[in-house]
């Protein structure tokens, strides 16, 4: 009996402990005990994968989103000067001496000093309520956040200059353990590169979904130490983002009102591309976007091509920072032309003022609430009746 009542109580101590055991095996890899509630999976991420090892050690890759390619773990990087197909970090726990697989560099992590070159990057800090992890940014301009203003007064966050021009003995100043860049950009990297801190891509700006762009946040969490927040950050965007898309895709219109974006300045129109990111806001909010091409960017055009294309769109999109308040005859006295559009005549202008919105700084982690305003614009039936837009809305 005895015996019986030992066996018992080892099974029972064995079923316990494998029940205290965490996540294993996670992404095909031997992963040892990892904490489900922070293991990093990207869903809708496009630029970034994460592989679990054991001892601490995590492998993220970083590539393009917008060529699929990337680099199998092991594979080493073109060693191109500005961005090779993919960039590798090894994340391990900060004073571990265990050793990294060859080709990745080495990060240790939590990072309590980065720095951040843009408002999309700045945006996971404040999502993650993280200030104080940043210690040196780009600049203020159209800046609203309030604590990091007084950060920067203070002298608690450095402003190390613009892309292109910045200050080498600002950034070492601001003492970072990383630095947060955007390769594809102006650049101007290489003031950096000589001070031997490491530089992480970060290339939420480049995913064609908005969800995508969101999902970055966690990319922020694996550096911060804040998995666990970016993925309950994360978990609300999205299930919030899909309730509205799914109020669009159960209208099961035939018809889509269109809608067309940007104006006139220096003689051109800057008109992005059918697979870029504000498109599929637009598809996602039911309406039809005017340009059908492949580019995920954007081109110059003259006002003659894009009249052609979008004289009798239903909507017209304008985002700017006009320094006063922006109206019709504004937009009327800056191109005469526009007057011409059907979504002028009919005062469908769908308008947002970087000066008084904080759109950059924030729209990256609220994907759910540009969706929305363009709903209640698009589909006004689908959202509350009293619901009030904070970016978009209308222009009077």
């Amino acid at each position: 009996m005895k015996k019986k009542i030992l066996m018992i109580v080892a099974v029972l101590g064995l079923l316990t402990a494998c029940g205290g055991r965490k996540t294993t095996g996670v992404m095909g890899e031997e992963a040892g005990e990892w904490d489900s509630a922070a293991v990093i999976r990207p869903q809708y991420a496009k630029g970034f994968t994460v592989k679990y090892l054991e001892d601490g050690v995590r492998l993220v890759e970083v590539a393009d989103p917008q060529k699929g390619e990337r680099l199998r773990v092991g594979e080493q990087s073109s060693g191109m000067d500005k961005m090779p197909i993919s960039y590798q970090f090894a994340l391990v726990p900060k004073g571990s001496d265990v050793k990294v697989p060859e080709g990745y560099t080495r990060v240790e992590v939590p990072v309590s000093r980065t720095i951040v070159m843009t408002m999309l990057q700045l945006s996971n800090f404040t999502a993650l309520d993280a200030h104080d992890v940043v210690k040196g940014i780009t600049g203020t301009k159209n800046l609203f956040n309030k604590d990091i203003r007084q950060r920067v007064k203070d002298g608690r966050i450095v402003k190390i200059g613009m892309e292109g021009e910045f200050d080498p003995e600002l950034i070492l100043a601001a003492n970072p353990e990383i630095i947060f860049i955007s390769p594809f950009k102006r650049g101007g990297y290489d003031a950096i590169k000589e001070t031997g801190i490491t530089l992480i891509p970060h290339l939420g700006y480049k995913e064609l979904e908005a969800l995508g762009q969101a999902e970055w946040v966690k990319f922020v969490g694996l550096f911060i130490g804040k998995e666990k927040e970016a993925n309950e950050l994360f978990s609300g965007i999205e299930q919030r983002y899909n309730s509205l898309k799914f109020k669009v895709d159960s209208l099961k219109l035939k018809d889509f009102p269109t809608v067309f974006s940007g104006e006139m300045h220096g003689g051109n129109w800057y008109a992005v591309g059918g697979k870029n990111f504000l498109a599929q806001m637009f598809r996602d909010a039911g309406a039809e976007y005017i340009i059908k091409n492949e580019d995920t960017g954007g081109s110059n055009i003259e006002f003659e091509q894009m009249y052609a294309m979008a004289a009798n769109a239903d909507y017209w999109r304008i985002l700017n920072s006009y320094p006063d308040t922006f109206s019709y005859e504004a937009l009327k006295a800056s191109e005469p032309r526009n007057a011409l559009f059907k979504a002028f005549k009919e005062k469908k202008v769908i308008y947002c003022n970087m000066k008084q919105t904080p759109y950059y700084e924030s729209t990256p982690i609220e994907p759910d609430v540009l969706l929305k305003d363009l709903l209640a614009i698009f589909h006004p039936d689908l959202v509350e009746k009293d619901y009030k837009p904070k970016y978009y809305q209308l222009l009077k």
